[in-house]
């Protein structure tokens, strides 16, 4: 009796297994799908975006800023659309792989995924943009500040120029941090500081530069109507 009684029991543990594992089974399946897609997916975009960036030569950009040699320095190749692609591509697959834990039933983990990885992850994007954005406007706005200036024939064309690019970077370094939630409140007051002596700067450069340029359009006036 107390055999029949243990085997029972035996085979009905066995038997719960099987039905469990039976159940279990296609979930594994779906979830594997899922992630596959998803690594799929991600990897497309990731190439994509990569491509996109490497066609808009913010590398070079990026070299003339002097970020190539840190980079270098720490063991690295500098790349932004690789770096830019790789933050979009692990982004769609922590997203089909909440997908797949929640198949899977695995609820903490998912929480985990959320709270942890997916609502930080896109603050690193935005922050990465930032800073490809200033990458690109930085030498735009130098070489248009500088030819103004040169226009004009101010003897500082080059400083301002490169001050007006180094402001851009400044204030894209500034929004990346707090993007990233770095010590917000001392950033504001930075940024405040830093906004404040920018404009001292561009004053004191334009004004000494401008010195000199209107000087020498009355001399050229003056000279144009004795000529006259």
């Amino acid at each position: 009796m107390f055999i029949q009684s243990w085997t029972a029991a035996i085979q009905q543990s066995f038997q719960e297994v099987w039905l469990n594992f039976v159940v279990f089974v296609p979930n594994i399946v779906v979830a594997i799908v899922i992630f596959v897609i998803g690594w799929i997916v991600g990897a497309i975009l990731g190439r994509v975006v990569a491509q996109v960036v490497e066609a808009l030569k913010i590398d070079n950009a990026l070299r003339s800023a002097g970020f190539e040699e840190a980079v270098n320095r720490g063991g690295f190749q500098m790349s932004a659309g690789g770096l830019l692609g790789g933050l979009v591509k692990w982004f769609i697959i922590i997203v089909f792989l909440m997908a797949a834990v929640e198949v899977l039933g695995l609820q903490q983990v998912g929480v985990f995924l959320q709270a942890v990885v997916l609502s930080y992850l896109p603050q690193v994007i935005v922050a990465v943009l930032i800073l490809l954005i200033a990458a690109v406007l930085a030498e735009f706005i130098k070489n248009v500040v500088t030819g103004a200036a040169r226009a004009a024939e101010m003897p500082s064309a080059h400083f301002l120029g490169s001050l007006a690019k180094w402001s851009i970077w400044i204030f894209a370094f500034l929004a990346a941090l707090v993007q990233l939630n770095v010590a917000t409140a001392f950033l504001q007051t930075l940024f405040a500081g830093v906004v404040v002596a920018l404009s001292l700067a561009f004053g004191l450069a334009f004004g000494l530069g401008g010195q000199d340029a209107a000087a020498k359009y009355l001399e050229k006036l003056r000279a144009e109507m004795n000529h006259k």
